[in-house]
């Protein structure tokens, strides 16, 4: 009987025999778009810098892309560097209920290795939707229903690194037209290399940026070894020091790694993110807007509060002195008061935008006035709905004593409140606006959607700087 990564590789290699659906290629590119809009808009981020130093020091020639440098790095580098920009600005797609950011691990990795490799864009595509789905798939190996969580969170672990290293390897062994033993032997080397803590979301650092650099560098350099005859093993995932029982112990789930597997794909599911901060700050931010719409005067208000999942407030409600005055533009993209009271004041872009989390904007009085207003609470209908969403309920109390709620239960960008393919282009256009020229932004989206017919990834690629 197939272990859980033979099952895996072996879908792999199916997927790029035959070749992905037309509709799971257009979502693929749809991420790729993404990752690359999120990408331009990094390049000037320390992390991104501090990242580029590093690898510009290690030198060596190579193939692939360095976005934002228009030099190219040998795959690892390039893996590196393109995964640190996908992820330094929290604006990276978010899959639930494994609460992981599959694509900005699995895109660069590909990327790298597909361009180094001469792959032709509709392989690309293939190796993307795959890597994507076994990302989240062994993500959802470690969640646990009855406790409504993931364990990987529940434990400090990041579960997009550890389990993008898996995804990321499998897309570029198959890019590397290795068998499917060989694509198994990707992922287990893979399995050895991923990590990635969650304390810095909770007291500071900026380490959390570069987890999906490393989980794309662990995956190139995972298949890289597979190429050349290293080895992984077969239970890698369900063994008694697999990868699953090492992170969740008894708590994991390993059937749910392949249930349905090549049936019911979880790739379009996956949210796209309207607003460049943590995920759980979503629906709060919905609902400020809504309010904000109904002409909500900011001065009028006495007092909100944010009700939450419980398992959310660790992370956008605690400590409460450091969430109502964030230490940094970063921090306040992790903070429930600062998000609110920035949406309720008004912000850039779908909603909020980069501006709104620059250091200047995480001190503006006005937003610190009003963020100390808000007080974070669980919310029982939140709990019940989380994590395949992360609702919030906004409860207003104005000075006159009138009280207004809002409720959201779906967030925006995913299957029940989605982008509309404006919207994603409109995040696209002005992500990459920091970077490069309208002309070529509108260019970059015309060659990402025609990556199934793209022959040379080197007339995308060229415009990547």
């Amino acid at each position: 009987m197939s272990t859980l990564v033979q099952r895996l590789a072996a879908f792999a290699a199916d997927a790029r025999d035959q070749g992905l659906p037309a509709e799971l290629r257009a979502d693929a590119a749809r991420r790729v778009l993404d990752v690359l809009g999120n990408s331009l808009a990094a390049t000037s981020e320390p992390p991104a810098k501090a990242v580029g130093s590093l690898v510009a020091e290690w030198g060596g020639g190579g193939n692939a892309t360095a976005i934002g440098t228009g030099g190219k790095l040998p795959e690892p580098s390039a893996a590196l560097l393109n995964g640190t920009l996908a992820h330094s600005l929290d604006f990276d797609d978010t899959h639930l209920p494994s609460v992981l950011h599959p694509s900005a691990s699995v895109v660069p990795a590909a990327l790298a290795v597909a361009e180094s490799r001469g792959a032709t864009g509709a392989a690309l595509l293939d190796a993307i939707g795959v890597g994507i789905e076994i990302a989240v798939r062994v993500g959802m190996g470690g969640y646990d229903a009855e406790l409504g969580n993931s364990v990987f969170f529940e434990r400090g672990l990041h579960a997009t690194a550890i389990c993008g290293a898996l995804g990321g390897a499998a897309a570029g062994a198959m890019l590397s037209g290795l068998p499917a033993e060989g694509i198994a032997d990707a992922m287990g080397i893979a399995s050895s290399m991923g990590s990635g803590l969650l304390e810095a979301n909770r007291t500071g650092g900026t380490v959390k940026r570069i987890h999906c650099g490393w989980a794309a560098h662990a995956a190139v350099t995972a298949a890289g070894l597979a190429r050349t005859g290293i080895t992984g093993p077969p239970t890698v995932l369900e063994g008694r020091f697999g990868l699953l029982q090492a992170f969740c112990g008894d708590q994991a789930d390993p059937d749910a790694v392949v249930r349905g597997l090549g049936e019911d794909w979880e790739l379009p599911g996956i949210f796209f993110k309207p607003y460049p901060c943590n995920h759980f700050t979503h629906a709060g931010i919905d609902a400020a807007l809504r309010l904000r719409s109904r002409d909500l005067d900011p001065a009028a208000i006495a007092s909100i509060e944010l009700g939450a999942p419980t398992a959310v407030l660790r992370t956008i409600g605690e400590p409460r002195e450091d969430k109502i005055r964030p230490k940094s533009g970063y921090h306040a993209a992790f903070s429930g008061p600062y998000t609110v009271a920035a949406a309720l004041l008004g912000g850039g872009g779908l909603g909020l935008f980069h501006e709104d989390f620059t250091d200047e904007a995480a001190a503006d009085p006005a937003r610190l006035e009003l963020a100390a207003k808000v007080g974070c609470v669980p919310d029982a209908r939140c709990d019940e709905i989380f994590p395949h969403q992360f609702p919030a309920v906004l409860r207003v109390r104005l000075h006159s004593g009138e009280e207004l709620e809002e409720r959201v239960d779906s967030n925006r960008g995913g299957p029940g409140n989605p982008l509309s393919a404006e919207e994603l282009a409109t995040k696209f256009r002005l992500n990459a606006a920091r970077r490069v020229s309208a002309e070529r932004a509108d260019r970059i989206t015309e060659l990402t959607y025609g990556l199934p017919g793209l022959a040379d990834l080197g007339t995308l690629t060229s415009l990547l700087h």
